[in-house]
């Protein structure tokens, strides 16, 4: 979910230029966090005067990412990526031809000089991924969201050209993530759409709007909103005369899961969902469980950790005027979070931009929806298949308590048909894994579980006969 989305969906882009130089085009740059080296490719251009960017990391295959704004002014490059989390700032050298500078994320500051030219890096091994030519249709596809102006693009893979078929429609998780859902030099979508049409199931994957292909504002979204981007994909594929209409379907990972049902009660046209890694709990109550057990520094008190923390949650759902939050909000992290980080030792600088970067989060409409959604209010209407799949290894969304959540709402429902299933030694993405921890999935080869591929086209392809 978006509060455990971190480092590399928060990633910003910046260049600088000589005062009369053109900066327009590619440029690139290496760092370091840790041992860990990270390249950084951007795409600067310009259009009726004013510029714009977009970012791509190499180092864990993303691209499309498309910071807010980007200015040049008096030699001084500014990439604002505030959307998503992130800032470059870098002054020219014209010496040594490089713009030179920093990239700041929360309280991480590094050190970062971009050349013209793009930088390559050698890919991980991933063997699952699919290499054309493929044994099936894939087509590039455009469609509407008319009610909020935007253009969503994707692509659609058929078993074949001709025939009717069914279709899986793919929702991807927090942050903004391109087609393939790629993430941590993985591509799960890609994967998972292959497989899928290997079988004889359509699938339609897209960019989330504003990021890749697709147009909007990503960062001024909720939850409801991308709900309405999968209502347009139902649409669309409605309009094709290759896709059996009676039998379109949702797959949603982790957020994608809790938006899928919001999608299916508000059309007559889906007729199954899959979930994958979804919650089943309130916003309020994950995120209360994720500031325990993924936060980066340790507490004395957890009991009063976890009431502060619940007030902060309070406050950012009250009904009260953004500003009125957003002072509220100051207040309690200097009284909560401040003495914690200082007693760490964090640098008084640190603290600040990272008491910063959490108002600036808390307040954004996305989480204001997420903490006072509840999907299993939304689980318990539907009256489809449904099938609930979590790896017992996922420390993101821990697979029982939401589980619990979603059975119990479809109980409480009266669902006729559901399959609620717990996977051995998979985490998040459903990778097989050791520990299940998020800085796992990188090292890991395999992209997506075979046990879990073949559960899911099984059970949709008994659904769709």
């Amino acid at each position: 979910m978006k509060t455990i989305i971190t480092f590399i969906l928060v990633i910003s882009i910046s260049i600088t230029s000589a005062f009369s130089q053109d900066i327009t085009g590619v440029w690139s740059g290496k760092t370091k966090r840790g041992d860990k080296e990270l390249t950084f490719v951007f795409q600067i251009k310009k259009e009726n005067n004013k510029y714009s960017s977009t970012m791509a990391v190499p180092t864990f295959r993303i691209d499309g990412i498309k910071p807010t704004t980007t200015t040049f002014e008096d030699g001084k490059l500014v990439i604002d990526g505030s959307n998503v989390g992130m800032k470059y700032e870098g002054t020219y050298n014209a010496e040594l031809q490089q713009f030179e500078g920093t990239y700041k994320e929360g309280t991480i500051v590094l050190s970062l000089n971009l050349k013209r030219g793009a930088a390559k890096i050698a890919d991980s091994k991933r063997p699952q991924e699919p290499v054309k030519p493929y044994p099936y249709y894939e087509e590039e596809v455009v469609f509407e969201n008319v009610e909020a102006k935007i253009s969503l693009s994707g692509t659609l893979t058929l078993p074949s050209k001709k025939g009717k078929y069914p279709v899986a429609i793919l929702i991807s998780g927090s942050g903004a993530q391109d087609r393939d859902e790629t993430f941590m030099g993985h591509k799960p979508f890609l994967v998972l759409s292959d497989y899928l049409t290997r079988q004889g199931i359509g699938v339609l994957r897209f960019d989330d709007r504003g990021h890749g292909k697709s147009t909007g504002d990503f960062g001024a979204a909720t939850t409801e909103d991308f709900s309405k981007d999968v209502l347009s994909a139902v649409t669309y594929l409605k309009s094709r005369k290759d896709i059996d209409l009676k039998h379109i379907g949702l797959i949603g990972h982790s957020e994608g899961g809790i938006i899928a049902p919001l999608v299916a009660n508000q059309t007559k046209d889906v007729s199954f969902i899959v979930l994958l890694a979804s919650t089943g709990i309130s916003g309020a109550e994950l995120s209360v469980m994720q500031s325990k057990t993924l936060r980066g520094f340790p507490v004395k008190d957890e009991v009063a950790y976890e009431k502060d923390t619940r007030k902060a949650i309070a406050i950012v759902t009250s009904n009260k005027s953004t500003k009125e939050i957003k002072n509220e909000l100051t207040a309690h992290y200097n009284a909560f979070l401040r003495p914690i980080l200082t007693s760490l030792g964090a640098p008084e600088k640190n603290i600040n931009a990272f008491i910063t970067t959490q108002i600036k989060t808390s307040i954004k409409p996305w989480s204001r929806y997420f903490l006072q959604y509840n999907p299993a209010d939304e689980f318990e209407k539907l009256q489809i298949p449904v099938l609930s799949l979590n790896g017992n290894k996922d420390t993101q969304v821990d697979a029982k308590i939401n589980q619990a959540g979603i059975k119990n709402a479809l109980i409480k429902g009266k669902n006729k048909d559901y399959k609620i299933v717990e996977l051995e030694n998979l985490n998040h993405f459903f990778q097989e894994c050791e520990t299940g921890k998020m800085n796992e999935y990188r090292k890991i080869d395999q992209t997506f579980s075979p046990v879990a591929l073949k559960e899911i086209s099984d059970w949709v392809l008994k659904r769709v006969k």
